[in-house]
């Protein structure tokens, strides 16, 4: 007798023998069990797992003796013609090569006639998506309204090529991929009825390869047997499929999500040296990131994964390694790389490429992290800016009214340069030194003017600022509540001691500054332009000097004819220097480009 392979050999007698499949199985066997037979039906899935199969054990069912039912006997006469293919009323059509008009044709004046010698002719057509839309039509009259005597079994990789007027007509079944816990243990009965010793790691790479599929199983145990002999390792499937181990994905996953960069494009060398197959590696990766998602997200719970125990270990070690967000900027990337990866000419260049954006991914930051971030800084920047309000309000009533200063020769030590992020701290108590007597209005004026010249965007947060006062060496700027928010901006070292500078470019050496929030003198009058070019100065108000601070004064703007404008030329290194671009920058992580229309 002639070699029969596995995949013949121990191919599922009856519905019980079927891996997988039991939504289909328990249907048809209740059909059966509660006379509610249809006339048609239509088995989907993918290759290899039991399509054709069942409709066999189906037929057997039908037209076994005594029949229809279950628990047919192996050893009727009418089982055993349908088990070797030579039973009269039982006709399996390849729907490939018979699919045309003639062949539906002829289909449908045979199956007027009664039944041989069983109770139903049945008509199994594989790969019905074959036939034409000519053949398909021809045969939706006796589909609808076949004969009582005639079944209508169907089988097929791709419904969706099937008419709807046929799918509509039939009962439909999706067959799944066969898990690979399943295709494991009955490939281990298989390889202990033959006599091979298996190791546990090769039944699982070949479960693995055979991708949900048990006939592909088979064949490849079938094809081992014959290159090994009895004993199967784990090395000898790898190396016939072309696959990784399952250590080294689980090491290249590792180095991913740890950031080792070295290490992640090492292991892929070694993996493309070694004849990997390269489009598998990156599958295998994307099923185990898929199951560290899982896994983290079910909180542990196995029943959604199909892995094994070594693997179990490794997910659940891993998965504390990043966060759910993390995990799923890198399984874009990866089915990403997926999609492109069959026009890529170079695929291990393309790896390559996908692992360093896998780790760019592992530890960016997401825009609404990014987000978070920034309004914790300004809340923190805002909250010591009132705190050094509260502690020495310059806008207070004794500013506003102009109380009196006390006079010292002394003049206040020059101050300390405070860190760039953290608001300037409140000035050492010292000796009071003469109130600034002048014109407070026109200094502002040309203190604004001087900025200006030296920084625009500094200039263009003053222009919504008015002065409160001058004394002891402290300048105190204000702005309105409807600008609090600017106090967070400008309150800086680098503001400070640039307005420290210009004053004492205008003879006021030693000057500190303070910003406040304070409401502007009754009758001030802001500028309109308030955006960095070309920005109008403040109007200056005419006050009589006395010995005190300021008294608000009524202020009449200036006529237009003698306003005067300097307009500020955009400086870029001013603009890069500033202090919230910067933050912007070092957060972003991005840099400035130059566009122009």
């Amino acid at each position: 007798m002639s070699y029969q392979v596995i995949a013949r050999k121990y191919r599922p007698q009856r519905f019980a023998d079927v891996v997988g499949q039991e939504h289909v199985t328990q249907t048809l066997a209740n059909a059966i069990a509660q006379k509610r037979i249809a006339h048609a039906y239509l088995f989907c899935g993918p290759r290899g797992t039991g399509k054709t199969t069942i409709a066999r054990i189906f037929a057997k069912a039908l037209n076994c003796t005594g029949g229809p039912k279950i628990d047919f006997d192996d050893n009727d006469t009418r089982v055993q013609e349908i088990t070797d293919g030579r039973a009269l009323d039982v006709l399996e059509i390849d729907g490939a090569s018979n699919n045309g008009v003639e062949q539906v044709r002829e289909l449908r004046e045979t199956c007027k006639y009664s039944p041989a010698n069983s109770q139903f002719k049945i008509y199994i057509i594989d790969e019905v998506h074959m036939l034409s839309t000519a053949a398909f039509n021809a045969l939706l009259k006796t589909l609808e309204e076949p004969p009582a005597h005639v079944k209508f079994m169907f089988a097929t990789t791709d419904p969706e090529k099937v008419l709807p007027t046929i799918l509509s007509r039939c009962q439909r079944f999706d067959l799944r991929r066969i898990p690979s816990a399943l295709i494991t243990k009955h490939l281990a009965e298989i390889a202990d009825k033959e006599k091979v010793k298996i190791d546990a790691a090769a039944l699982h790479a070949i479960a693995r390869g055979a991708d949900g599929g048990m006939r592909d199983a088979e064949s490849t145990l079938d094809q081992l047997i014959s290159f090994c002999g009895n004993k199967i390792e784990e090395a000898d499937v790898l190396s016939m499929f072309g696959l990784a181990a399952q250590n080294q994905i689980l090491k290249l996953s590792h180095a991913v999500l740890a950031g080792e960069i070295q290490t992640a494009l090492t292991q892929l060398d070694e993996l493309a040296r070694g004849g990997k197959d390269l489009g598998r590696l990156l599958g295998d990766l994307l099923n185990h990131f898929r199951n560290l998602l899982i896994y983290q997200v079910s909180k542990g719970d196995l029943k959604l994964l199909e892995a094994s125990e070594a693997e179990v270990s490794a997910l659940k070690e891993q998965s504390a390694l990043a966060t759910t967000d993390a995990f799923t900027r890198v399984l874009e990337v990866f089915a990403d790389a997926e999609l492109r990866l069959r026009d890529a000419a170079s695929k291990k260049i393309l790896l390559e490429v996908t692992l360093l954006r896998a780790i760019e991914a592992r530890n960016a930051l997401s825009l609404d992290a990014v987000l978070k971030q920034l309004n914790q800084l300004r809340t923190s920047s805002l909250s010591n800016n009132a705190g050094t309000t509260t502690a020495n309000p310059m806008g207070s009533r004794e500013a506003r009214e102009g109380g009196e200063g006390k006079p010292s020769l002394a003049p206040p030590s020059p101050p300390s340069r405070p860190s760039r992020d953290i608001a300037a701290p409140t000035p050492p108590p010292v000796a009071a030194t003469p109130i600034y007597a002048g014109n407070l209005p026109e200094l502002w004026s040309q203190l604004v003017d001087a900025v200006g010249r030296a920084s625009t965007f500094t200039r263009s947060y003053l222009l919504n600022a008015h002065p409160v006062s001058f004394e002891k060496s402290i300048f105190v700027i204000g702005f309105d509540p409807e600008f609090e928010d600017y106090l967070g901006l400008v309150d800086n070292s680098r503001n400070h001691t640039l307005l420290a500078t210009k004053l004492a470019e205008l003879g006021h050496h030693g000057a500190m500054i303070r910003f406040v929030k304070a409401d502007a003198p009754a009758g001030w009058v802001r500028p309109v332009a308030t955006t960095p070019t070309a920005s109008p100065a403040p109007v200056t108000a005419k006050v009589a000097p006395t010995a005190t601070a300021p008294k608000p004064a009524e202020v009449s703007p200036v006529p237009a004819s003698e306003k005067k404008s300097t307009p500020v030329a955009f400086n870029k290194d001013d603009f890069k220097n500033d202090p919230l671009i910067k933050k912007a920058l070092e957060i972003f992580k991005g840099t400035i480009v130059e566009v122009r229309a």
